[in-house]
């Protein structure tokens, strides 16, 4: 008799109980499906800009210059094998060819006008690295990284557009793994270039090129 005297009587009904086991079991449904949307935020195009074609003020053809006709990639970005930086084409380049071939087209006004201004084409970069992130092209080329690795099938874009998101891990998987991504010096300007089937060829590659993969993914290489 005692002990039933002293229970505490019960203040909420046992619909109370399951009401705040259902409010609990929301809260963390809808944290787990705001961590997933994050994630599938920061992987869409909104966020990478993969595959999101960025406006020029000449909507100049890589298809074209270097599927069609065949142009070097050195021939516009000058710089790509001496400086972190590859370079953009100037319009004296332009000129080489457009002060003679469709010289009157007005898509190329903006050519024309940077040439008889004396001033720069304010092209748009497509890969823009971020600040805090240190690339450079002259030693990828150096030492046997072909610019499709990086750039895809730039010969089969109509306008230029970003193939990968470059992000982090992406570069990572690269540096992990350096041997997948050398090939020989004379291909790598090569868009068409498939891999060698002997699964020693990167490796004697990276052998031979002094590639130090213990430092590849030191956060020195990449953050400076």
């Amino acid at each position: 008799m005692g002990s039933k005297a002293n229970r505490m009587p019960q203040l909420f009904p046992p619909s109370v109980d399951f009401a705040a086991r259902l409010l609990a079991a929301g809260i963390v449904l809808v944290l787990l499906g705001s961590a997933y949307a994050f994630y599938l935020l920061n992987r869409s195009p909104y966020w990478t800009n993969v595959k999101v074609l960025v406006p020029q003020p000449v909507p100049f053809s890589h298809q074209h210059h270097v599927g069609d006709l065949g142009l070097d990639c050195r021939l516009c970005h000058r710089s790509v094998t001496t400086s972190s930086y590859a370079g953009m084409p100037d319009t004296q380049t332009c000129m080489m060819c457009h002060s003679q071939i469709w010289k009157d087209a007005p898509m190329l006004a903006p050519i024309r006008q940077s040439y008889a201004e004396n001033q720069p084409i304010p092209w748009t970069r497509v890969n823009d690295m971020p600040g805090f992130v240190y690339f450079d092209h002259s030693i990828h080329v150096a030492k046997g990284v072909g610019c499709s690795s990086c750039h895809g099938q730039i010969d089969e874009m109509p306008i230029t557009w970003k193939p990968v998101d470059m992000e982090m891990q992406w570069c990572l998987s690269c540096h992990r793994h350096p041997d997948n991504a050398l090939r020989p010096f004379s291909q790598v300007y090569q868009l068409d270039w498939t891999p060698s089937h002997d699964p020693h060829a990167g490796e004697a590659l990276a052998t031979a090129r002094d590639i130090q993969r213990d430092h590849l993914t030191d956060c020195s290489a990449c953050h400076r």
